[in-house]
């Protein structure tokens, strides 16, 4: 039985993983022994069926404790500081979790593997799009980075650790997530337009940056896939097509029947956020379809999905 291990199991790719790890154990019972962390308490409605842990990556010693506890092999690290204007504020705070807590994790397996006969294990990080200038996307795993914020060099620099370490590793770089999570404490693009506009809000959106938004399901899915390959390298999962922020919102307005005129259209520029956003990322999937048999959802697969999951939530 593998021991799969999963940080920020509280947010929203992390719950993913744990409930799809929970649905292939019900089909192979011997094949996961999960391990979902984060840190406080667990979130999920689902208690049974993997063990928690009330764990900061941010503590080196935390993290070798319960690394070498566990004794995991496969790491898939979704923890993260991702509020893009927060990481370009707050630098010490985005550089511990995006960096340093990455680096305590590296050196966990790297500690535990070179004292475990027979043990390799895989670590599988979650990076993004951001490591983009976003001037000529859509991005193949082979362009070479270069962030223009904060957080898209934290990102970076994260993923230059994880393919310096001894360990066997992955990097997923993924675009804009979405869905729906238990007691979630964060928003998303979708629930954040959907709930807006039926309130009655005017909201602004932006026409000049352009994203290929990702279903959580999806992405969980690319995760494990990779896990279960044991492949190595740089992947991108991500969803199909690219749209303007702006597209996507109207999307999400006609699928719910709500009002458009409530949506202001603006640039970027007008928004003044502390950070610099890529204009055009999307990626090219091409080495994950065909490597990893990755399958995305279109956009429109990916709402009716989130909109069956509100309703069951609300039942």
């Amino acid at each position: 039985m593998k021991r799969i291990l999963i940080t920020g199991s509280n947010g929203l790719l992390g719950q993913k993983l744990v409930y799809l790890l929970l649905e292939i154990n019900k089909k192979n019972p011997n094949l996961y022994e999960i391990y979902a962390t984060s840190r406080g308490e667990n979130r999920l409605i689902r208690k049974e069926g993997y063990h928690y842990y009330d764990l900061d990556i941010t503590n080196q010693e935390q993290v070798r404790h319960i690394f070498h506890t566990i004794k995991p092999h496969i790491v898939i690290n979704t923890a993260a500081m991702t509020n893009v204007d927060q990481c370009e504020i707050q630098h010490e705070a985005c550089n511990l979790l995006n960096i340093h807590a990455v680096d305590f994790q590296i050196k966990a397996l790297e500690q535990l593997q070179h004292e475990t006969i027979n043990y390799t294990p895989h670590f599988i990080h979650l990076s993004t799009d951001f490591v983009f200038d976003g001037e000529a996307g859509p991005y193949a795993e082979t362009d070479k980075p270069n962030p223009i914020s904060f957080y898209g060099n934290s990102k970076y620099q994260a993923e230059l650790l994880v393919q310096k370490s001894k360990l066997n590793w992955a990097i997923v770089r993924t675009i804009i997530v979405y869905g729906v999570v238990d007691n979630m404490s964060r928003s998303n693009l979708v629930l954040w337009a959907k709930k807006a506009l039926e309130n009655g809000e005017n909201i602004k959106v932006i026409n000049d940056q352009f994203r290929a938004p990702t279903l959580a399901e999806d992405l969980a899915e690319g995760c494990l896939l990779i896990a279960e390959k044991k492949a190595n390298g740089i992947f991108n999962i991500s969803g199909k097509h690219t749209y303007s922020i702006l597209e996507l919102v109207n999307q999400i307005a006609d699928f719910w029947h709500l009002n458009k005129d409530l949506i202001q259209v603006v640039s970027s520029q007008t928004l003044n956020q502390p950070a610099k956003r890529p204009p055009r990322t999307g990626f090219v999937l091409d080495k994950a379809i065909h490597t990893l048999g990755y399958q995305p959802k279109t956009f429109q697969e990916g709402l009716v999905i989130v909109d069956k999951q509100l309703k069951m939530r609300d039942l």
